[in-house]
């Protein structure tokens, strides 16, 4: 019938993949008990909605050259990594560039927050940008 879409299905597993000429590798998180997915890009690793990594899926993090990673507030949060635990991970990691995302309005304000965090880091926000060579 014309006009009806189709759906062509990729499953993903934990096995790396290829998109174009880009590099993918599945990383394993933990939102409380429930495993989601982040992902690593090349240099480039994309986590969101995450409060736990295991050593093992740190591992594929390391060496990135930037992360984004879910940060929502300061207290603790069951599901969701705090300011502090944020931070922490890309210091293990030695990750040079980390920008939080999925940030809560508890957190502060953006100004004030951005002041705090160390060289290197930083809030995310609406309309941000980043470019890869």
């Amino acid at each position: 019938y014309p006009g009806v879409p189709e759906l062509n299905l990729n499953t993903i597993t934990t096995e790396p993949f290829v998109i174009g000429d880009i590099p993918i590798t599945p990383i394993i998180v933990w939102h409380l008990k429930m495993p989601v997915y982040g992902f690593r890009f090349g240099k480039f690793t994309y986590i969101t909605d995450a409060n736990k990594i295991d050593n093992t899926e740190k591992e594929k993090i390391r060496g990135s050259e930037v992360i984004v990673l879910n940060t929502l507030r300061k207290q603790h949060h069951i599901s969701h990594f705090t300011l502090a635990e944020a931070i922490d991970i890309v210091q293990e990691l030695k990750i040079p560039k980390a920008y939080f995302t999925h940030i809560s309005h508890q957190m502060g304000k953006h100004e004030e927050i951005e002041t705090e965090l160390p060289d290197g880091i930083h809030l995310a926000y609406d309309g941000l940008i980043l470019s890869f060579t």
